[in-house]
Order: structure tokens, then sequence, then C-alpha cells
């Protein structure tokens, strides 16, 4: 049977499911330790299993990425030495520096600006 995907992204896209997964369930436990490390551990390696050991590295050790590669590889390390929650804000920071291009263009969040600022505008002209 022939795949439209080689067999290192296939392991890739599995390894960054079961990484989110554990990440989501982890945050649903309360922050538990192993299941946010185990989900960190799994995520990146599922990343370069995607596009490779050089690519994951170019993107990010690039120069205006160092800010959030420093505060997302830097969660990683605090919810290793057992500190999930300053992890987790940590690594959500990070990402968001990190991603905050691709965010942008994402279509769910323009609704989403949009959304707020009708709210702020039906606040702002309420009587009450």
């Amino acid at each position: 049977s022939t795949s439209a995907l080689p067999s290192s992204t296939g392991i890739g896209v599995g390894l960054v499911g079961f990484g989110l997964f554990f990440i989501f369930f982890g945050t649903l436990l309360y922050f538990d330790t192993v299941l946010l490390a185990f989900g960190n551990i799994l995520f990146l390696s599922g990343l370069v299993f995607i596009i490779g050991f050089r690519r994951t590295f170019t993107f990010f050790f690039q120069r205006p990425k160092l800010k959030g590669t420093s505060f997302f590889l830097g969660g990683v390390l605090i919810v290793l030495m057992r500190w999930p929650l300053l992890g987790m804000l940590l690594e959500g920071y990070g990402f968001i520096i990190l991603f905050r291009d691709a965010l942008q263009d994402f279509p769910a969040n323009q609704d989403l600006c949009l959304l707020q600022l009708l709210q702020k505008v039906g606040d702002s002209s309420s009587m009450v």
C-alpha cells in the first residue's frame, strides 16, 4: 500500500499528537508534572521527526525568535524540574512569541478580535 506521508513524518505526527494529548491531560489533572514533562518531550521529538533536526534547530534559534525560544525551552526545563505551573506559563508565553506571525494569520483569531471589539462597543453604549 502507498502512503501519502513518509514514514518519519507519520511517526512525527503521532508523537506530536500524543504529546499534545499528554500536555492537555496533564493540565486537566492539576498540572501533573510527569504527564506534562512526557508531553513536552513527545511534542519536541515529534517536531524533529516531522521537519527534521536541522530545520527544527534553525527555526528555534533564528535571531528574532531567541526570546520566544528561551521562554519555551526554559519552560520545558522548569517543568522537568517539577515546577509545572510556572513552566507551563513560561512555555505558553514562549509559544505565543514564537508563533506570533502564524497566529495573526489564523482566521479564528481575527473573528475573536472582531467579537471582542463588538462586545466593547456594546458595553460602552449601554445606559445601565
